[in-house]
Protein backbone atom coordinates (compact mmCIF):
# COMPACT_ATOMS: atom_id res chain seq x y z
CA UNK A 1 0.00 0.00 0.00
CA UNK A 2 0.98 3.65 -0.35
CA UNK A 3 2.17 5.47 2.77
CA UNK A 4 2.17 9.18 3.57
CA UNK A 5 4.78 9.14 6.35
CA UNK A 6 7.01 6.25 5.26
CA UNK A 7 9.03 5.10 2.29
CA UNK A 8 9.21 1.35 1.72
CA UNK A 9 11.62 -0.49 -0.53
CA UNK A 10 12.15 -4.26 -0.86
CA UNK A 11 15.20 -5.68 -2.61
CA UNK A 12 16.93 -9.06 -2.33
CA UNK A 13 14.57 -10.07 0.46
CA UNK A 14 15.50 -6.99 2.52
CA UNK A 15 12.82 -4.41 3.34
CA UNK A 16 13.91 -0.87 4.14
CA UNK A 17 11.38 1.30 5.97
CA UNK A 18 12.32 4.98 5.96
CA UNK A 19 10.58 7.34 8.36
CA UNK A 20 9.76 10.23 6.04
CA UNK A 21 8.77 13.39 7.90
CA UNK A 22 11.82 15.57 7.27
CA UNK A 23 13.81 17.26 8.52
CA UNK A 24 13.71 15.41 11.88
CA UNK A 25 11.00 12.74 11.35
CA UNK A 26 8.81 13.40 14.42
CA UNK A 27 6.55 10.50 15.32
CA UNK A 28 2.86 11.33 15.05
CA UNK A 29 -0.18 9.06 15.27
CA UNK A 30 -0.39 8.61 11.48
CA UNK A 31 3.24 7.51 11.31
CA UNK A 32 2.73 5.04 14.15
CA UNK A 33 -0.32 3.54 12.42
CA UNK A 34 1.42 3.33 9.06
CA UNK A 35 4.54 1.82 10.60
CA UNK A 36 2.42 -0.80 12.36
CA UNK A 37 0.65 -1.64 9.10
CA UNK A 38 3.96 -1.90 7.23
CA UNK A 39 5.44 -4.20 9.87
CA UNK A 40 2.41 -6.50 9.79
CA UNK A 41 2.48 -6.67 5.98
CA UNK A 42 6.21 -7.38 5.87
CA UNK A 43 5.93 -10.00 8.61
CA UNK A 44 3.33 -11.83 6.50
CA UNK A 45 5.41 -11.65 3.30
CA UNK A 46 7.54 -14.82 2.93
CA UNK A 47 9.80 -13.05 0.43
CA UNK A 48 10.98 -10.60 3.13
CA UNK A 49 13.75 -12.06 5.28
CA UNK A 50 14.95 -9.01 7.25
CA UNK A 51 13.85 -5.42 7.88
CA UNK A 52 15.85 -2.20 8.23
CA UNK A 53 14.29 0.91 9.78
CA UNK A 54 15.96 4.28 9.21
CA UNK A 55 15.13 7.97 8.90
CA UNK A 56 15.08 10.29 5.90
CA UNK A 57 17.74 12.96 5.60
CA UNK A 58 20.89 13.32 7.65
CA UNK A 59 19.61 15.08 10.78
CA UNK A 60 17.51 12.46 12.48
CA UNK A 61 16.42 8.85 12.74
CA UNK A 62 13.46 10.22 14.69
CA UNK A 63 13.76 13.20 17.03
CA UNK A 64 10.94 12.00 19.27
CA UNK A 65 7.18 12.14 19.36
CA UNK A 66 5.47 15.02 17.61
CA UNK A 67 5.03 17.57 20.42
CA UNK A 68 2.87 19.76 18.18
CA UNK A 69 0.30 16.94 18.11
CA UNK A 70 0.66 16.06 21.79
CA UNK A 71 0.60 19.47 23.45
CA UNK A 72 -3.18 20.01 23.42
CA UNK A 73 -4.30 16.44 24.03
CA UNK A 74 -6.41 15.61 27.04
CA UNK A 75 -5.14 12.86 29.37
CA UNK A 76 -7.59 10.42 27.76
CA UNK A 77 -6.46 11.40 24.25
CA UNK A 78 -2.83 11.14 25.36
CA UNK A 79 -3.49 7.64 26.69
CA UNK A 80 -4.91 6.67 23.29
CA UNK A 81 -1.89 8.19 21.52
CA UNK A 82 0.40 6.28 23.85
CA UNK A 83 -1.39 3.00 23.20
CA UNK A 84 -0.96 3.42 19.44
CA UNK A 85 2.75 4.09 19.81
CA UNK A 86 3.32 1.25 22.28
CA UNK A 87 1.42 -1.23 20.11
CA UNK A 88 3.61 -0.23 17.16
CA UNK A 89 6.82 -0.71 19.13
CA UNK A 90 5.53 -4.10 20.27
CA UNK A 91 4.82 -5.10 16.67
CA UNK A 92 8.40 -4.19 15.76
CA UNK A 93 9.85 -6.07 18.73
CA UNK A 94 7.74 -9.18 18.17
CA UNK A 95 8.12 -9.35 14.40
CA UNK A 96 9.15 -12.88 13.44
CA UNK A 97 11.93 -11.53 11.22
CA UNK A 98 15.13 -9.78 12.34
CA UNK A 99 15.01 -5.99 12.49
CA UNK A 100 17.84 -3.48 12.27
CA UNK A 101 17.64 0.17 13.29
CA UNK A 102 20.02 2.17 11.09
CA UNK A 103 20.30 5.30 13.23
CA UNK A 104 21.44 8.10 10.95
CA UNK A 105 21.11 11.06 13.33
CA UNK A 106 19.06 12.04 16.37
CA UNK A 107 17.23 9.18 18.11
CA UNK A 108 15.46 10.91 20.95
CA UNK A 109 12.46 9.97 23.06
CA UNK A 110 10.16 7.88 20.92
CA UNK A 111 12.88 7.61 18.29
CA UNK A 112 15.21 6.00 20.81
CA UNK A 113 12.35 3.74 21.94
CA UNK A 114 11.79 2.63 18.34
CA UNK A 115 15.47 1.74 18.02
CA UNK A 116 15.26 -0.18 21.31
CA UNK A 117 12.42 -2.29 19.88
CA UNK A 118 14.66 -3.50 17.04
CA UNK A 119 16.95 -6.52 17.30
CA UNK A 120 20.07 -4.63 16.25
CA UNK A 121 21.11 -0.99 16.33
CA UNK A 122 23.74 0.33 13.95
CA UNK A 123 24.63 3.99 14.36
CA UNK A 124 26.20 6.65 12.22
CA UNK A 125 29.15 8.38 13.88
CA UNK A 126 26.91 11.46 13.84
CA UNK A 127 24.06 9.80 15.74
CA UNK A 128 22.93 10.92 19.17
CA UNK A 129 20.66 9.12 21.61
CA UNK A 130 18.55 10.26 24.51
CA UNK A 131 15.33 9.95 26.49
CA UNK A 132 14.69 13.59 27.42
CA UNK A 133 11.10 13.16 28.62
CA UNK A 134 12.01 14.05 32.22
CA UNK A 135 13.03 17.53 31.05
CA UNK A 136 9.44 18.02 29.84
CA UNK A 137 7.94 16.92 33.14
CA UNK A 138 6.87 13.48 31.88
CA UNK A 139 8.37 10.00 31.59
CA UNK A 140 8.88 7.73 28.57
CA UNK A 141 5.72 5.91 27.57
CA UNK A 142 6.83 3.75 24.66
CA UNK A 143 8.91 1.16 26.47
CA UNK A 144 11.99 3.22 27.34
CA UNK A 145 11.78 2.57 31.09
CA UNK A 146 11.62 -1.19 30.50
CA UNK A 147 13.58 -2.02 27.35
CA UNK A 148 16.55 0.22 28.15
CA UNK A 149 17.38 -1.33 31.58
CA UNK A 150 17.08 -4.80 30.06
CA UNK A 151 19.55 -3.81 27.35
CA UNK A 152 22.22 -1.80 29.19
CA UNK A 153 21.57 -2.48 32.87
CA UNK A 154 19.56 -0.62 35.49
CA UNK A 155 22.18 1.88 36.70
CA UNK A 156 23.19 3.16 33.28
CA UNK A 157 19.56 3.24 32.16
CA UNK A 158 18.62 5.36 35.18
CA UNK A 159 21.44 7.76 34.32
CA UNK A 160 19.97 8.36 30.87
CA UNK A 161 16.35 8.36 32.07
CA UNK A 162 16.77 10.53 35.18
CA UNK A 163 19.06 13.15 33.61
CA UNK A 164 17.43 13.21 30.17
CA UNK A 165 20.74 14.08 28.53
CA UNK A 166 21.92 13.09 25.06
CA UNK A 167 24.88 10.81 24.44
CA UNK A 168 26.88 10.44 21.25
CA UNK A 169 27.26 7.29 19.18
CA UNK A 170 30.63 6.36 20.69
CA UNK A 171 29.22 6.44 24.23
CA UNK A 172 26.12 4.53 23.08
CA UNK A 173 28.36 1.78 21.73
CA UNK A 174 30.46 1.76 24.89
CA UNK A 175 27.45 1.08 27.13
CA UNK A 176 25.89 -1.48 24.78
CA UNK A 177 23.05 0.65 23.47
CA UNK A 178 24.22 0.14 19.88
CA UNK A 179 25.95 -2.83 18.28
CA UNK A 180 28.27 -0.88 16.02
CA UNK A 181 29.18 2.67 14.98
CA UNK A 182 30.17 3.35 11.38
CA UNK A 183 30.95 6.45 9.29
CA UNK A 184 27.78 8.19 8.19
CA UNK A 185 28.34 7.45 4.51
CA UNK A 186 28.65 3.72 5.21
CA UNK A 187 25.62 3.28 7.49
CA UNK A 188 23.10 1.85 5.00
CA UNK A 189 25.76 -0.29 3.33
CA UNK A 190 26.63 -1.78 6.72
CA UNK A 191 22.96 -2.28 7.63
CA UNK A 192 22.22 -4.03 4.34
CA UNK A 193 25.28 -6.25 4.72
CA UNK A 194 24.06 -7.36 8.14
CA UNK A 195 20.52 -7.84 6.80
CA UNK A 196 21.80 -10.07 3.99
CA UNK A 197 23.72 -12.20 6.49
CA UNK A 198 20.56 -12.60 8.54
CA UNK A 199 18.50 -13.34 5.43
CA UNK A 200 20.83 -16.24 4.63
CA UNK A 201 20.02 -17.92 7.96
CA UNK A 202 17.19 -20.52 8.09
CA UNK A 203 14.06 -18.40 8.45
CA UNK A 204 12.01 -20.77 10.61
CA UNK A 205 14.81 -21.42 13.09
CA UNK A 206 15.65 -17.72 13.24
CA UNK A 207 12.03 -16.85 13.98
CA UNK A 208 11.85 -19.47 16.74
CA UNK A 209 15.19 -18.27 18.11
CA UNK A 210 14.04 -14.64 18.25
CA UNK A 211 10.81 -15.59 20.02
CA UNK A 212 12.68 -17.78 22.48
CA UNK A 213 15.04 -14.98 23.47
CA UNK A 214 12.38 -12.28 23.65
CA UNK A 215 9.80 -14.27 25.63
CA UNK A 216 12.39 -16.01 27.77
CA UNK A 217 13.61 -12.68 29.12
CA UNK A 218 10.25 -12.25 30.86
CA UNK A 219 10.37 -15.68 32.55
CA UNK A 220 12.27 -17.00 35.52
CA UNK A 221 15.31 -19.05 34.58
CA UNK A 222 13.69 -22.45 35.21
CA UNK A 223 10.69 -21.70 32.98
CA UNK A 224 12.86 -20.05 30.33
CA UNK A 225 15.10 -23.10 30.06
CA UNK A 226 12.06 -25.34 29.71
CA UNK A 227 10.69 -22.98 27.04
CA UNK A 228 14.01 -23.15 25.19
CA UNK A 229 14.05 -26.96 25.27
CA UNK A 230 10.57 -27.16 23.77
CA UNK A 231 11.43 -24.67 21.04
CA UNK A 232 14.62 -26.57 20.25
CA UNK A 233 12.46 -29.57 19.34
CA UNK A 234 10.36 -27.35 17.05
CA UNK A 235 13.47 -26.59 15.01
CA UNK A 236 14.89 -30.12 15.22
CA UNK A 237 11.98 -31.61 13.28
CA UNK A 238 12.18 -29.04 10.44
CA UNK A 239 13.45 -29.48 6.89
CA UNK A 240 16.14 -26.85 7.46
CA UNK A 241 17.60 -28.86 10.35
CA UNK A 242 17.93 -31.91 8.10
CA UNK A 243 19.47 -29.79 5.37
CA UNK A 244 21.84 -28.12 7.82
CA UNK A 245 23.03 -31.46 9.22
CA UNK A 246 23.43 -32.95 5.74
CA UNK A 247 25.37 -29.93 4.48
CA UNK A 248 27.67 -30.10 7.51
CA UNK A 249 28.40 -33.80 6.95
CA UNK A 250 28.88 -33.29 3.20
CA UNK A 251 31.05 -30.18 3.73
CA UNK A 252 28.93 -27.95 1.52
CA UNK A 253 26.91 -24.76 1.91
CA UNK A 254 23.35 -25.44 3.13
CA UNK A 255 20.36 -24.62 0.95
CA UNK A 256 17.73 -23.56 3.46
CA UNK A 257 14.07 -23.26 2.48
CA UNK A 258 12.70 -21.67 5.64
CA UNK A 259 10.80 -24.78 6.74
Amino acid sequence: MAYETLLLNIEEGIAVITLNRPPVNPLNSKLFRELGQAVEELDADPAVRAVIITGSGEKAFAAGADISEMKDLTPVEMYQFGRVSLETYNLVENMSKPTIAAVNGLALGGGCELALACDFRLASDKAKFGLPEITLGIIPGGGGTQRLPRLIGVSRAKELLFLGEMIDAARAEQIGLVNKVVPSAELMQEAKALALKLAARPAHALSVLKGTVNRGLNMNLHDALDFEAKNFILTFVGDDRREGFSAFMEKRKPRFTGK
